[in-house]
């Protein structure tokens, strides 16, 4: 079971750096969506708040979990707080790590190419994603990663060099966009990019990230291999930002859902253009495949009652129900990714966050009890939040907000409380 689901702890910093880095940008198509319209605020919310948050982790959490020989994140928190709260993070991070965007990504990309429905071609692209992501486990997964990561990597700096040899620099794009797309908060408030920060924060409790830091074959690996990884998505994310600013300025009135990929289509020649389309292919796979893995394990190792529990027949099951159930979220969700992205990650954010956070600086001073009392009052405020009409004054108070300020008011009570009983 440990080889299966990390790789028996043996994952070298080469491959820590490529299976984190080709699994962490799947979302392709959502990214420059964002970039189409908001331009440089995409790189602000979807680049610059994520690098805090790796460098967060890779400095301040890898020493302190890495005591704990956890196999995944729900095991990690059952050791710091108790049986309960792992399977409540159990239940918020299957939801967290539904590939729901990636289904979506994956069916844009098949309908760009084919044609035909998109609702059809997610159904066709997912079923071939769970097919082969349920052979040889966490070890396919890092292997098919390895040869992912170069291609997508190589694919969106050849679109720049291509975008910048025909088109020009800097000049060109502030002469052919609109000034809003050189602003940080783009065209919104400040309050609405900070959100981003928040669910960018959500990264410190991403099971993916503590998947491979409970792998890696030390410490030193996995603390390297997040800040060799930063590096390389500062540089992804320029490509991608870039590319998709020059897609607007060259074909504004495309569609921005899959625009990145019809100016990619249109400016280079043949063979290139087939290496960049097997780039964005890559770049959706290595992480779908990841995502199913992963919200399969959750299912098999920390859902399944005890008598289950690890089976390989579980863990193969736990894939096609996850794989359903992200085909069913993205057409609830209407195709849309960036909504995914933003109500998957205010719930993880909003609930899970701060308690964890608060069990890794201050080490049991909160139970059981707290831990899931402070992460359902969070996830019933963002939820109810998020679906009344609010009045005028707080219209535009994001639920994220409200969902941190509860688990922030349970988690405060608490240690006053405690304080009182100790004196």
């Amino acid at each position: 079971m440990l080889d299966l689901l990390i790789l028996g702890r043996q994952l070298t910093l080469p491959m820590f750096v490529a299976t984190l880095v080709a699994t962490w940008y799947g979302g392709i198509f959502g990214v420059t969506e964002i970039a189409f319209n908001e331009g440089v605020f995409n790189f602000v919310t979807q680049g610059f708040f994520w690098y805090v948050a790796y460098i967060i982790f890779a400095f301040f959490l890898i020493h302190k979990i890495a005591p704990y020989k956890a196999i995944t994140l729900p095991d990690l928190i059952e050791k710091m707080f108790g049986p309960k709260s792992a399977k409540l993070a159990a239940i918020f991070n299957f939801f967290n790590v539904l590939p729901v965007a990636y289904t979506i990504s994956l069916g844009i990309f098949l309908q760009l190419l084919f044609g035909g429905e998109l609702y059809l071609n997610i159904i066709l692209g997912t079923l071939f994603v769970v097919l082969y992501s349920m052979w040889g486990g966490f070890r396919a997964v890092v292997f098919s990663d390895l040869i992912q990561f170069f291609v997508m990597c190589t694919g969106v700096v050849i679109v720049l060099i291509f975008s910048y040899t025909t088109f020009g620099g800097l000049d060109f794009l502030r002469a052919n966009l609109p000034e809003t797309h050189f602003a940080l908060t783009g065209k919104v408030g400040l309050g609405t990019t900070l959100v981003w920060g928040f669910i960018a924060l959500s990264t410190l409790v991403d099971p993916n990230f503590y998947q491979r830091c409970f792998a890696a074959v030390s410490e030193k690996a996995a603390r390297n291999g997040i800040l060799y990884s930063t590096l390389i998505w500062f540089c992804f994310d320029i490509c991608t930002t870039l590319g998709a600013m020059y897609a607007r300025a060259v074909i504004p009135e495309a569609q921005s859902g899959h625009a990145y990929l019809t100016y990619a289509i249109q400016i280079l020649p043949d063979g290139l253009r087939g290496f960049v389309l097997a780039g964005i292919l890559a770049t959706i796979l290595s992480t779908m495949d990841s995502y199913l893995f992963l919200a399969g394990t959750t299912l098999a190792y920390d859902l399944a009652p005890k008598k289950l529990k690890g089976k390989v027949i579980v863990h193969h099951l736990g894939i096609i129900l996850v794989g359903i159930i992200s085909v069913i979220l993205a057409m609830v969700f209407k195709g849309n990714i960036k909504t995914v992205w933003k109500t998957l990650g205010s719930f993880s954010a909003s609930c899970l966050l701060l308690p964890v956070m608060y069990g890794h600086i201050f080490p049991g001073k909160i139970k059981d009890k707290q831990f899931v009392y402070a992460c359902l009052l969070g996830v019933v405020t963002t939820a109810t939040w998020r679906n009344i009409n609010r009045p005028a004054l707080f219209v535009d108070v994001d639920e994220l907000y409200v969902g941190i300020l509860t688990t922030s008011l349970v988690l405060f009570l608490h240690y006053i409380m405690s304080k009182k009983k100790m004196a």
